[in-house]
């Protein structure tokens, strides 16, 4: 039986993921990165949920898949206060239960476990350093030019990210997009040695702080602010973030360089054209507030997986629209609703009463904590 090849364009964290994960198909994988340095410049953290990361220990990533992540067991939730004092108004501890809220990765570790288990693989195969000029169709298959080389697909799909010029240049432009005006500030922190378990997101005036433990003397931060902080230099925001979270943290140090990225709203109408499907960040942009963003993703990538393999066990060309029109269908609603949400909430909670009476009420029902769960741990499943 001749084997269907599926082109995965992108380098990122998307990218690698999405070529292991279809790597348990009967099928060959051309993996193209154009430039994998760029990818390895990020410190950033990423949150999964419970869910998302039984999703990946399937995919036997690694044996040290475990001792690179930090499981995390309690939320606590802060509003500001009068003369900068910040009040508990939410807390959700699953340590009796033995339930993970979320898992920490550090971007730069799983990239690297994620490219080791790639090279490890024999049905991917890595291009680097191609850049792709063109996407084609050629008889029945696609055709990706790189290089000045052509490579034939059933099925390419694009995990370049929605700022990509050759998702602008293939996808028309029906798309939900808003800017929040804000950056999301991320940097890592060093600090005294605590059983650092908890999660923390303090919402202040016009401004969301989380602290995201990653072991116990190191957390990561992520700050949504105004556009203004571009102007501000590194000092200025290293002696807020201190003063911040001096409740919390003993003996800060900045473990690396600040960063910066826009913050965004995107959600994509078009999914797929003709056996071309974008994924990712390319489909759907949040708030980073609600730390939903990759998985959302992944939820995608296990539904892809499923689908792709029922088609490929049934001997169907992988790179049909009706088996892309199928995928479409089943994740697009909830994704739309999961977007939609998330930017809802985020202008309700922009007030401060309506964010400190809803907590509160929120706080005293154990049903309402178990449905916030579910719902951050599975997402929305119809």
């Amino acid at each position: 039986m001749k084997y269907q090849k599926i082109c995965i364009i992108g380098g990122g964290i998307t990218g690698l993921i999405t070529a292991i994960s279809l790597s348990k198909l009967n099928c060959s994988i051309d993996l193209i990165i154009s430039n994998p340095r760029k990818y390895l410049k990020s410190k950033r953290s990423i949150a999964v949920s419970e869910d998302n990361f039984n999703f990946l220990d399937k995919l036997n990533i690694s044996k040290s898949l475990k001792k690179e992540i930090w499981p995390c067991t309690i939320m606590k939730l802060y509003t500001e206060d009068k003369d900068d004092n910040f009040t508990k108004v939410f807390e959700l501890n699953n340590e009796k239960k033995q339930k993970k809220i979320l898992y920490m990765f550090e971007n730069l570790k799983f990239m690297k476990l994620l490219m080791n288990k790639i090279k490890r693989t024999k049905c991917i195969s890595i291009k680097k350093y191609e850049k792709v000029s063109s996407i084609s169709t050629t008889g029945l298959l696609k055709n990706v030019r790189c290089n000045n080389k052509n490579y034939k697909y059933n099925l390419v799909i694009i995990c370049a990210g929605h700022n990509s010029v050759l998702v602008k240049n293939l996808f028309d432009n029906k798309i939900i997009e808003k800017s929040y005006k804000e950056i999301g500030i991320t940097t890592i922190l060093n600090h005294s040695s605590l059983k650092n378990n908890t999660v923390r997101q303090i919402f202040l005036d016009n401004e969301i702080l989380a602290l995201l433990p990653i072991s116990n003397n190191k957390t990561s931060i992520v700050w949504s602010v105004k556009k203004s902080y571009e102007k501000k230099n590194s000092k200025f925001i290293k002696e807020k973030i201190k003063y911040y979270l001096e409740k919390y943290l003993k003996n800060i140090t900045f473990n690396n360089k600040i960063e910066y990225k826009d913050l965004n709203l995107s959600i994509r109408n078009k999914y797929y054209i003709d056996r071309v499907l974008l994924f990712g960040d390319a489909l759907h942009v949040m708030h980073p507030f609600i730390g939903q963003g990759f998985n959302m993703t992944l939820r995608d990538l296990s539904s892809l997986q499923k689908i792709l393999y029922e088609k490929i066990s049934l001997g169907l060309d992988i790179g049909g629209s009706d088996i892309l029109s199928e995928f479409t269908n089943k994740i697009k609603p909830r994704n739309f609703a999961f977007a939609i949400g998330s930017n809802l909430l985020k202008n309700s909670i922009s007030s401060k009463r309506i964010r400190k009476d809803a907590f509160k009420i929120l706080n005293r029902s154990n049903f309402a904590k178990d449905v916030f769960f579910n719902i951050a741990n599975k997402g929305f499943n119809f």
